[in-house]
């Protein structure tokens, strides 16, 4: 986006032109990664054991979705200033003046406090507390802190992303276990060698509006390691549940076959990079940034098959 488009953006929002429709002030809830989020949380009230009546199960999914959708658009007006000059985040509302981020800083403010408030009074307390961790830790914690200061910034700033299966497990239990811990940390170690694929093949657009993610500061060889790393580390946590037993058999062998299919994809990136293949491996960390969002979606919904009756098989 150029610099004359900026500031036409800038000035059309500030003048109340192409004033935002309701499909603009949706999209500053970045629906794509809401409904991972939503689907989560759907997971950590799934497994938990005991019981939320229907109507509270729902209210409870309803307040994570919406105080993820507050933490997006608070990303949005905060990350306003670099989303107008990337690529990939050009045309969303703020850069392109269909909302202000005024509207957007508004909006994002009113629907997190309605989601903790909403959830403390009809699920509970403890659900409602971490859910507004998720959202403080995401706004000032990710965005406004890390983000732009250190390479480091997906590797802590995860943490708001991997709250929801946890979210859901107080939601019915009104605790914090080793379980819902264990699916926390599915999601926090699975967050770098995802987000860090992306930042390979779009290293230009993070390098031209100063983030430092980490192929930007410390080049793409050293993040083909740490994807590497991470995903030699995350393949054997994702069959943490099987040992703890609230997973069976089912989850347990269909996770180690998709592990090895993860864990072969980031072998490849490294490779093509030892290789000296930008292109090749600019293509493979594609590849494994897309596997990336199947995989974890495999994972979680592996929980659910084994809650149909018959198919949770015990591993002995």
């Amino acid at each position: 986006m150029s610099d004359v488009s900026i500031e036409t953006a800038k000035s059309a929002a500030s003048s109340g032109q192409n004033a935002g429709t309701a499909s603009d002030f949706f999209a500053l809830l970045k629906p794509r990664v809401m409904s991972l989020v939503v689907f989560t949380g759907f997971v950590g009230i799934a497994v938990a054991p005991g019981t939320l009546h229907p109507v509270l199960a729902f209210a409870a999914l309803l307040c994570i979705a919406v105080g993820a959708g507050a933490s997006g658009a608070l990303n949005m007006w905060y990350d306003a200033d670099i989303d107008a000059r990337m690529m990939r985040t050009a045309e969303r509302p703020i850069p392109q003046g269909r909302v202000t981020a005024g509207e957007a800083l508004g909006f994002g403010a009113t629907l997190s406090v309605v989601s903790v408030v909403a959830m403390g009074l009809f699920v509970n307390y403890v659900a409602a507390a971490l859910l507004a961790i998720t959202i403080g830790f995401y706004l000032f914690i990710y965005t406004m802190w890390l983000k732009r200061r250190t390479p480091q910034n997906i590797v802590i700033g995860g943490a708001a992303g991997a709250f929801p299966p946890m979210i859901g497990w107080a939601a019915v239990t009104g605790t914090v276990s080793l379980e819902s811990i264990i699916l926390f940390l599915i999601i926090f170690m699975w967050t770098p060698p995802h987000f860090w694929a992306l930042a390979l093949y779009r290293k230009g657009d993070y390098a031209g509006v100063g983030v430092p993610m980490l192929p930007v500061v410390a080049g793409k060889h050293e993040t083909r390691k740490q994807i590497l790393i991470y995903s030699a580390l995350l393949v054997p946590l994702t069959l943490a549940p099987v040992v703890l037993g609230f997973a069976g058999a089912i989850y347990g062998a269909v996770t180690a076959s998709a592990g090895a299919v993860f864990l072969a994809l980031a072998w490849q990136v490294w490779q093509a990079g030892k290789r000296g293949d930008e292109p090749d491996s600019d293509a493979r960390a594609k590849r494994l940034f897309l596997f990336s969002i199947f995989y974890l979606f495999l994972i979680f919904a592996l929980f659910l098959v084994e809650r149909v009756p018959g198919l949770y098989l015990p591993v002995i």
